[in-house]
């Protein structure tokens, strides 16, 4: 594999597959972004070379903001929303990560929110800095839901009452909850021991035989329900709710009071608020 993009660079050792991404200034996933990060994922998936997966990001800031508001306002909303049995591209770049004959980690040295979250969702396994990862559902408050896979994967994660805290109240959740809430496998004291660690064990697995990790953890996926179904219904209710009064305006709300920009991001779940509370500045 050439693995040849311009912003995930990709460095592979000992049966380890590093992938930085890197789309300045806040890791916004924009077309481009998100294509090559997809080709990536569909590429590491068939790389016999590879035997585990590490995702990890340039920016200390951030690992994924979301996906581009800009570009979900110009998603097509003709004629009524169809309930369509083939999976989203989104979804289907998340379910290969997710079902992958090889482990796959994430580093969250920062914040990460709505495409980006569901992106991390998908991984194996997910690993935080105290005082520095935040988690954030932006899509409530800008009208729309989690419709990159979200949905579905909180509420196996943290239990039905704590995903909705996050997704209906658009919560920062910072890194000590998130790991006790089963988001973080472990949050750590400082980037370098989350670093140390992640590469360890990343070095660790790919040391073992392939067979028994691809089986093993082919075996651990059978024991959840199917996936597939809820994954439908997901996208069937996110193109409906494109189609409300009330999506349009949000999104351009929470635009022009900062989303997209560094300051604003930073201060997301302050933001988000303020989206739904039109007397605000």
């Amino acid at each position: 594999m050439a693995y040849d993009y311009t912003r995930v660079q990709v460095r592979r050792e000992s049966g380890v597959a590093w992938a930085t991404l890197d789309n300045p200034p806040i890791n916004l996933f924009t077309a481009e972004f998100y294509i090559e990060v997809a080709k990536f994922v569909a590429e590491v998936a068939v790389d016999d070379t590879v035997r585990c997966v590490v995702l990890q990001s340039a920016n200390p800031e951030f690992f994924i903001a979301h996906f581009d508001v800009e570009l979900i306002l110009k998603f097509p909303v003709e004629g009524e929303a169809a309930r369509d049995d083939e999976l989203t591209r989104f979804a289907q770049m998340c379910e290969t990560l997710r079902t992958m004959g090889k482990a796959t980690l994430i580093k969250l040295a920062g914040r990460v929110g709505g495409g980006g979250s569901e992106l991390a969702l998908s991984a194996d396994m997910r690993f935080g800095v105290l005082g520095k990862t935040v988690v954030n559902q932006m899509e409530v408050p800008i009208g729309i839901l989690p419709g990159g896979t979200g949905t579905q994967r909180l509420p196996r994660l943290m239990g039905r009452s704590r995903a909705l805290e996050v997704i209906l109240g658009g919560i920062d959740l910072d890194a000590a909850t998130a790991e006790r809430w089963g988001y973080l496998n472990r949050a750590f004291a400082s980037v370098e021991e989350m670093d140390a660690y992640v590469d360890a064990l990343a070095v660790r697995i790919a040391g073992f035989p392939s067979p028994a990790v691809a089986r093993a953890k082919a075996a651990v996926l059978a024991a959840e329900p199917d996936w597939h179904e809820g994954l439908v219904e997901e996208a069937y209710q996110f193109q409906e709710l494109l189609r409300t009064p009330q999506a349009a305006p949000a999104m351009r709300r929470f635009l022009e009071l900062g989303g997209q920009t560094r300051e604003g991001e930073l201060a997301v779940g302050e933001l988000n608020g303020r989206v739904g509370n039109p007397g605000t500045g």
